[in-house]
């Protein structure tokens, strides 16, 4: 029955959002008391932890909403739902001021459905938003040049990488501003791939967002040209002639051959140490990850994941080329999903040293499955598990060097990165 409720909740919630934009959230939830809006409570705990930290004190706390269970029942066909659904839109089609296509309705239907699932990741891409994802990990889109993820605790978009000789990198924007808006529209709880569209737009045409700032609690309200970005998941330089140094901003389709290219350049440079940079980096796509690991790492498992009948698929790395070369990964509270895979690999395989902070802690597996109209849908399918079994969902991968960064001298010259100096420094104190 409660299966059954959540379609209900689902689909009528779909068909509320086709029509009125409504936002429906599930998860975690900020407490505060009171009864101001959701979107406001999430700003004011931002603004006030901010003005914590600043005091050097602790703030806010998030709970987890676990009131639902899956009892294995699917609500397929239900003459009920049928006949609630065909009330609804009669009285839109009755009452509502705005003209609203039965397409659209659908559309709100489907998404509805996901947003019933108690999943933050889970969403339904119509297939022109499908198609736009798909070329997406090309590595070529019009938009701003920033990361992004959704913050599990204000659930508002937190910006986690600039990309460089992009418009977020000539403007305000700063590593880890909340967006609240877009265009005026509060985007509080939405899915990110909605916000990402809302954000991106024709060549030459502006947009305005409104931020957060997550140390001061400070808006800032900013309009931004579009632009053609060319998203350069992996950038590499050799450092002193003789450490390595390879930044992977993200895990996409394009991110093998680029990482391949560096690791070639580097290696025969005849270098005595490398330096993979994680930080910032909110994951991507499995299959990159593994491929990726498997061009440093020993013969053996990268990761393995279990479904929820328990079924164990293992990913490995054939060995051919391992590394033989001290080894450190950089790593922050902004690496996650792939991220982690790789640090967790490095670190159960005693290849590498893992420095920074705490990772994020995504442990689970999504899957975008394609449909018959050339729509799709994205849901969590998995848990996956580092070679030891270490499941770090929530929990995140420790750092096996902690070096925390220094901010106000990063902000002021992003060149002045005492995280990236001791990665150096600890190489070197190999190699000599």
């Amino acid at each position: 029955m409660e299966m059954k409720k959540g379609f209900w909740q689902g689909l009528l919630t779909g068909l509320i959002i086709a029509v009125f934009g409504v936002a429906l959230y599930f998860g975690l939830k900020v407490l505060i008391d009171g009864n101001k809006d959701p979107k406001d409570k999430a700003k004011a705990q931002i603004e006030a932890e901010a003005n914590a930290r600043r005091e050097n004190k602790t703030g806010g706390s998030v709970s987890e909403d676990a009131s639902s269970v899956n009892d294995g029942s699917y609500v397929l066909e239900d003459e009920d739902v049928i006949k609630k659904t065909m009330d609804l839109q009669d009285v839109i089609n009755e009452l509502y001021i705005e003209d609203v296509s039965n397409e659209d309705i659908a559309n709100g239907i489907y998404d509805g459905i996901m947003k019933s699932l108690d999943d933050p990741y889970a969403a339904y891409y119509t297939p022109e938003e499908f198609q736009e994802m798909q070329q997406d990990t090309e590595g070529i889109y019009f938009g701003i040049g920033c990361y992004l993820m959704k913050d599990q605790t204000y659930l508002y978009p937190r910006i986690t990488g600039i990309m460089d000789n992009s418009p977020a990198s000539e403007s305000e924007i700063k590593v880890d501003d909340f967006i609240t808006e877009v265009n005026g529209e509060d985007v509080y709880d939405q899915d990110l791939s909605d916000v990402v569209k809302k954000i991106k737009g024709p060549e030459g045409t502006t947009v305005n967002l409104t931020l957060v700032r997550k140390d001061s609690g400070e808006e800032i309200n900013i309009d931004i040209e579009r632009r053609k970005v060319e998203t350069p998941t992996v950038k590499y330089e050799i450092i002193d002639d003789e450490i390595g140094y390879i930044k992977i901003n993200e895990f996409d389709d394009i991110t093998v051959d680029q990482f391949t290219d560096a690791l070639a350049t580097v290696k025969g440079s005849d270098v005595k140490g490398l330096i993979i940079d994680l930080r910032g980096n909110p994951g991507g796509s499995l299959a990159a990850v593994v491929n990726i690991a498997g061009q440093i790492l020993p013969k053996g498992v990268v990761v393995y994941t279990e479904d929820k009948y328990g079924n164990r698929t293992d990913y490995n790395s054939e060995g051919k080329t391992p590394l033989d070369i001290p080894l450190v990964v950089l790593v922050n509270g902004n690496s996650a999903s792939a991220s982690e895979i790789l640090a967790g690999a490095v670190k159960d395989y005693k290849i590498g040293t893992i420095m920074g902070t705490t990772t994020y802690g995504k442990g689970i597996v999504q899957r975008v499955l394609s449909l018959q109209d050339g729509s799709a849908v994205k849901l969590t399918v998995s848990h996956y598990y580092t070679p030891n079994g270490n499941d770090i969902h929530k929990v995140g991968i420790e750092p096996d060097v902690v070096v925390e960064l220094d901010v106000d001298a990063y902000l002021e010259d992003e060149n002045n990165d005492n995280q990236k100096e001791e990665a150096i420094k600890y190489i070197k104190d190999q190699i000599d």
